[in-house]
């Protein structure tokens, strides 16, 4: 972890407190755990942590890793975990509904004129014809949940499309990628630091954009407990605090490229202690560039992405009716997009 002296550490608060996120005592030391998936997206919790800006923010984390969206809200709803980025999911929502859980920033967002997810098919499929999204009528779209963002994302497509698709709950990522690669499954969409890999490997194909049929869509988001959104104002500033200077690092050095082929092979670097960390890291090296999207600055949520996407989940049924948008998310903390 890299060590900061006085003179850079007041210029990280100042930095912070532009940003409309005031920075706790650093002398707090305050244990947390932030729940993370090993995805480039995520990037902003790894950055802030390698690079002493949680330390900074008064904050002792701990990170820990899932394979899903669904379980790490369970994690946030029962206390095991503090702060998290992921999708939207139908459980987040219900959560949220029960006082557990509240949105309070946004991740990663589909941007114009930056690669986004995209629409992937089996090679079998591929082969049989399918060589775009308005092609998949009738054939199977990989989701790890019901209401899981997959879900959302093929649903809206096949909407605009005007097609049916048959969706298929396999619970991890990896379980999709291994149906996929071999002709289990029709369809999927995903980040393109997974999706380039695969469709370079000849096993899948891309045939379509997310952002094509989501204009703007907030992909991941930041969210916490409501105890702790209600309570914990410090802890959860100096947490957004810190994620949010993560994520000025990356942009500037993988969006910008401030630094140049330097900035952004030590941010390679140091995206690879979490990302693709069975392959060497040359091999690493091309799927975490391929994998560059902007990060929301600041931390900053689309609301209307957000009331859009719980709209969806009440028409699928996958929600209650009644729940508002006020109860999923809480705009204190952050800018909003949209609103």
């Amino acid at each position: 972890m890299t060590t900061f002296n006085r003179r850079q550490a007041l210029t990280t608060l100042s930095a912070t407190a532009a940003l409309g996120l005031a920075a706790p005592a650093l002398a707090a030391n305050r244990k947390i755990t932030v729940g993370a998936l090993r995805f480039t997206s995520h990037s902003g919790s790894f950055v802030a942590y390698e690079r002493g800006y949680f330390a900074e923010a008064g904050l002792d984390v701990e990170m820990r890793f899932f394979e899903a969206a669904q379980p790490m809200a369970v994690a946030i709803a029962s206390g095991d975990v503090d702060y998290a980025v992921t999708a939207i999911s139908g459980g987040l929502v219900s959560l949220a509904q029960k006082g557990a859980i509240k949105v309070i920033g946004g991740a990663l967002q589909e941007e114009a004129g930056i690669d986004g997810q995209k629409i992937l098919v089996s090679d079998a499929a591929y082969q049989a014809g399918i060589t775009s999204p308005a092609q998949l009528d009738g054939k199977s779209w990989a989701v790890t949940q019901a209401g899981s963002s997959f879900h959302y994302m093929g649903s809206k497509m096949a909407a605009a499309e005007g097609i049916n698709l048959s969706f298929k709950p396999l619970q991890k990522v990896g379980a999709i990628i291994g149906a996929l690669k071999s002709g289990q499954v029709d369809a999927w969409s995903i980040v393109p630091h997974i999706a380039k890999p695969l469709s370079g490997s000849g096993a899948v194909h891309i045939i379509g954009d997310v952002a094509d049929y989501v204009k703007d869509y907030q992909v991941t988001t930041v969210f916490t407990s409501a105890k702790n959104a209600a309570d914990e104002g410090d802890m959860t500033r100096g947490f957004l605090a810190g994620f949010s200077k993560g994520v000025a690092d990356y942009n500037a050095a993988m969006i910008a490229k401030t630094g140049g082929e330097d900035g952004v092979n030590a941010m390679v670097d140091l995206i690879h202690k979490y990302v693709y960390t069975d392959r060497p890291r040359e091999k690493a090296a091309p799927s975490i560039i391929n994998g560059t999207m902007r990060l929301n600055e600041g931390a900053a949520l689309n609301v209307a992405s957000v009331a859009d996407q719980l709209s969806w989940f009440q028409s699928e049924g996958l929600v209650d009716a009644d729940i508002t948008l006020d109860q999923l998310i809480d705009t204190s903390y952050v800018e909003t997009i949209g609103a």
